[in-house]
């Protein structure tokens, strides 16, 4: 699995966003592409499999699956359901819950993503520590840096659920890729599908761009 996902990875990332894009709108027809996100690290794109957690506006008296208060459930707790045997690569995906303009989590959060090896983190709120995030050797995107914390707002909820982001249906195990031009979600069964056809749309396109430097095509 690890040798296929790098190989997968490195296809996404030889082809890049935008052929991406064009490759899943031929091949669905839901909505798919996520806008353009902020990062510490904006040179590192994030490419591999999905694992979710769901935040939902803050509220004291929601009970868990195992009966406990949600309130009582920390980032760690979801986050450990979260990740609990996802293979090196995974990209963790955390939704707003609502609040795409408060802070989520920060450096001491999300420094466990460093430590189960993940590719990185993208999230559709807001995050702390861009500093300490950019010494990390994961890619993380979100909707922009956060000083203040945001618990009061928004909350861990579930692990590994369908989560939207950014009007995007995002379902675990999906496949992300995200650069600075943006984002696109790819189902796992369509991931050989759309890859291929994005490696398609780059010839084409370079076959296009010599033929109108060589006068061919005008």
């Amino acid at each position: 699995m690890a040798e296929e996902l790098d190989t997968w990875r490195e296809r996404a990332l030889a082809v890049g966003c935008a052929s991406l894009v064009d490759a899943m709108m031929r091949t669905h027809g839901h909505r798919a592409t996520l806008p353009a996100l902020a990062s510490p690290t904006p040179e590192r794109a994030l490419f591999g499999p999905v694992v979710t957690m769901q935040f939902l506006p803050t509220r004291d008296d929601l009970p868990a699956k195992d009966g406990a208060p949600v309130k009582d459930r920390g980032f760690g707790d979801v986050f450990a359901e979260a990740v609990h045997d996802a293979p090196p690569g995974t990209v963790l995906v955390i939704s707003s819950g609502g609040y795409p303009d408060v802070s989520h989590a920060g450096g001491v959060k999300l420094s466990r993503a460093q430590r189960h090896q993940l590719a990185g983190v993208l999230a559709d709120g807001q995050l702390r520590d861009f500093a300490e995030l950019a010494s990390m050797d994961f890619a993380t995107w979100c909707r922009g840096e956060a000083v203040r914390w945001g618990g009061d707002s928004v909350m861990p909820a579930a692990a590994n659920v369908t989560v939207e982001v950014a009007g995007v249906t995002i379902v675990p195990g999906d496949y992300v890729y995200v650069d600075s031009a943006g984002g696109v979600v790819i189902p796992a069964a369509s991931l050989e599908t759309v890859l291929t056809e994005a490696e398609t749309i780059v010839r084409d396109d370079e076959g296009y761009q010599r033929k109108i430097e060589s006068g061919d095509m005008t």
